[in-house]
């Protein structure tokens, strides 16, 4: 009889999520049309600018050397003040305590300044609220750390302050303020919404932070991955903007969309006081970052090839976004209950369907629209464990990978097995 092995707690927490399960389907069914992975444009991925900037890196055989060796924890540092001055330049920003280099920490992607934040702040029964519907990615990070994560109900800018308050309020009343640890939010072009939240909210949101903030700091994660992928409408100044004294707001931000997913390059302005914690876990698990790819995007964006890529990227997405309201405007518009938001930018529009369809895995949509040829993320996924009730006939769609053509026919194929569900329901 062979010896039984038992996994970690933490091994155990991570079981069970489905981002995994989705980009496999996504690989593994090249016949179906996905409209569901969160992947970007292959057609905008940036060989040219990417080609110069390594030709000027290794022009270099002194900086060459530099980038093939160790880099420091916080990552490098000529990047890291060319992420200082881009957003004193987006937000308005002076110098001022929330705006200093040192607090300014380069990671692998923001995924994982997500995961570093959470291990430091959260302990098992911890509470994160979260819009309902949120990323789901994250949300299988803070389930890892063991996070009780509580949905807030949201309208077409995000939070509610109003019901956040309320929700706080009752945590209080139950004697578990002081389990609060993080309010998680997508600011721009919500993943899975596509709303972007108004600067007056962004503003009350951090002003409701920091007053319930009395025994203990409650963060705001201020997740800003989309920020770049405009395509209409003017820019919002950052919810970090907002926290004057830099004490609340932990933000995200990543060049995985806005530039290239493979080369990895993330960062976070942190708090001056979770500085030091975040270096020191991060440093026990990767001595830094990868030092070549941060060094990349520094000559990337100091040769100016990032902006000119960036207007390249909303050139290929603004018709492919055109494409996925028109197709569901003229396809899904006609069921009665179907509703949507259009966004402004991102990859994603959210969907609502009829009350009586059942869009999550266990419902009969999702395999009848794989038999018609398309899949998408069942928003079920995308519901904190308490809160807002888990509204089942929800999907996100993503218009990130598909061609225009490809999008028209996933939107067909979707309204063809909705008649099917809904006919039989009959």
């Amino acid at each position: 009889m062979g010896i039984g092995i038992r996994l970690s707690q933490r091994s155990e927490l991570a079981n069970g999520q489905p981002i995994s399960d989705l980009m496999s389907l996504a690989l593994n069914r090249p016949d179906v049309i996905s409209l569901a992975a969160g992947f970007v444009d292959q057609a905008t991925l940036p060989a040219e600018s990417t080609k110069t900037a390594l030709d000027a890196l290794y022009g270099d055989p002194t900086a060459m050397r530099a980038a093939l060796q160790y880099g420091t924890t916080p990552g490098y540092p000529p990047l890291r003040e060319m992420l200082l001055d881009d957003l004193q330049k987006v937000d308005g920003l002076a110098e001022s305590p929330s705006v200093q280099m040192e607090r300014i920490v380069c990671t692998t992607g923001s995924n994982q300044l997500l995961h570093l934040v959470s291990e430091c702040l959260i302990d098992p029964g911890d509470i994160v609220l979260c819009a309902a519907p949120t990323y789901l990615v994250y949300l299988g990070t803070l389930a890892n750390v063991g996070a009780r994560t509580i949905g807030v109900e949201t309208d077409q800018q995000g939070i509610v302050p109003d019901q956040l308050e309320a929700e706080i309020r009752r945590i209080e009343k139950a004697g578990e303020l002081e389990r609060i640890k993080v309010i998680y939010v997508v600011t721009y072009f919500d993943n899975p919404g596509g709303v972007t939240m108004s600067a007056d909210r962004r503003r009350r949101i951090v002003e409701i932070a920091k007053r319930w903030s009395k025994r203990h700091s409650i963060h705001i994660i201020e997740d800003s991955a989309y920020r770049e992928l405009r395509y209409a409408g003017q820019d919002v100044p950052s919810m970090h903007s907002f926290d004057e004294d830099g004490t609340t707001v932990i933000l995200a931000g990543t060049f995985s969309k806005s530039y290239s997913p493979g080369i990895r390059v993330g960062w976070g302005i942190l708090p001056e006081h979770l500085v030091e914690a975040v270096c020191q876990l991060k440093g026990n698990i990767d001595f830094g970052s990868p030092n070549f790819s941060q060094q990349l995007m520094a000559k990337v964006l100091e040769l100016g090839l990032y902006e000119s890529h960036i207007d390249e990227v909303r050139r290929g997405y603004r018709p492919k976004l055109a494409a996925l309201l028109q197709a569901i405007e003229s396809d899904i518009a006609p069921i009665d209950g179907s509703n949507w938001v259009a966004p402004l930018g991102g990859l994603y529009v959210w969907l609502r369907l009829p009350e009586q369809l059942d869009a999550g895995p266990r419902g009969r949509l999702f395999n009848v629209a794989m038999e018609e040829g398309m899949f998408y993320v069942p928003g079920e996924y995308c519901y904190p464990i308490d809160g807002v009730p888990v509204k089942k006939n929800t999907m996100r769609l993503s218009f990130g990978v598909q061609s225009v053509d490809g999008i028209r026919r996933g939107i067909e194929s979707l309204k063809r097995a909705m008649t099917k569900v809904l006919e039989n329901q009959d």
